[in-house]
């Protein structure tokens, strides 16, 4: 996978993440898209399992590959959330009420904490979302809530666990 999200992450097992409101490379709903874009940056639900022994806590990023950036687009990122939650109820990407207790937003690439929706630009094919949920063997992770999402990561991958991965796409027809 071109900018592959995990390219220089240690390899770790993987469990199972999963959503009732789209399937592993399958169309992202349309409320997903951002909202400038006719959506409303809403995150959906999603479940997991299977996570390795010794989990405990989470982190949740959504990264877009294929972003025109150079470098890929972090839509959004959820640390610390804690080993017992298997699962996030949908619009939890915007609602802190929906957010399991202790779970800390990070920041996106527009330096906002909330989750920002699915928005290719017009004509350039679909993009990937892929929503990554990193096991980790510590139960918070130690760094000031408005750092980048490349640091959340440098900074959890010496207590990775396990990945699950899941993949949403979505493309913005030429006008």
């Amino acid at each position: 996978m071109t900018n592959d999200p995990n390219w220089n992450l240690p390899d770790v097992p993987s469990f199972d993440l999963s959503s009732p409101d789209f399937t592993d490379g399958g169309q992202l709903p349309d409320w997903a898209r951002g909202s400038d874009v006719g959506g409303e940056d809403r995150s959906p639900a999603l479940t997991w399992s299977g996570a390795p022994e010794g989990t405990q806590s989470y982190v949740l990023t959504v990264y877009d590959p294929d972003a025109p950036t150079g470098s890929g687009f972090w839509h959004w990122t959820l640390s610390d959330v804690p080993a017992s939650v298997t699962s996030l109820d949908r619009g939890a990407g915007t609602d802190d009420a929906l957010l399991p207790e202790g779970a800390t937003r990070r920041r996106n690439e527009y330096g906002t904490d909330t989750f920002l929706g699915a928005a290719p630009p017009a004509g350039h094919g679909p993009h990937r979302y892929v929503f990554t949920l990193s096991a980790l063997a510590v139960p918070t992770l130690e760094v000031p809530v408005d750092v980048t999402p490349a640091v959340v990561g440098f900074m959890f991958r010496e207590h990775l666990l396990g990945r699950a991965q899941l993949t949403g796409l979505q493309e913005t027809p030429a006008a």
